[in-house]
């Protein structure tokens, strides 16, 4: 799978990032979710995991032509926290060949999720 960069929210020691990749799809950077309150309500198969990104990470999907004038609030978003970020939930990440191509190598308070960009369209209104 190849990765094209399409944009990050970046604070000091965070950076949730967004990746379209040649399948169609979208490789999402985020915070690592611990909250065992969150994780309680949800229900997370094997070979999933949870992460927190800033709304803002997905104006980016623009770049790859779709808009971003509304969000739905449906799976894989599956919780707004208070502070309004979002808990994404979706496959996780752990080929190094794709891990490798980010521009910096992931945190340990972060990790990464890949969704079908058809997914990803329902968030934004498509």
């Amino acid at each position: 799978m190849l990765l094209w960069f399409l944009g990050k929210t970046s604070t000091p020691n965070n950076s949730p990032t967004l990746y379209r990749t040649d399948e169609e799809s979208y490789v999402i950077q985020g915070w690592r979710v611990y909250d065992e309150g969150i994780l309680a309500r949800l229900s997370i198969p094997d070979g999933d995991t949870v992460i927190e990104i800033p709304p803002p990470l997905l104006d980016y999907l623009q770049l790859d032509g779709l808009t971003t004038d509304e969000r739905n609030l449906i799976p894989p978003i599956v919780h707004v926290k208070d502070n309004g970020n979002y808990i994404v939930q979706g496959p996780e990440v752990h080929d190094p060949a794709v891990l490798s191509q980010f521009r910096q190598p992931v945190p340990d308070h972060e990790t990464c999720i890949h969704l079908s960009k058809a997914t990803v369209a329902q968030l934004v209104g498509g």
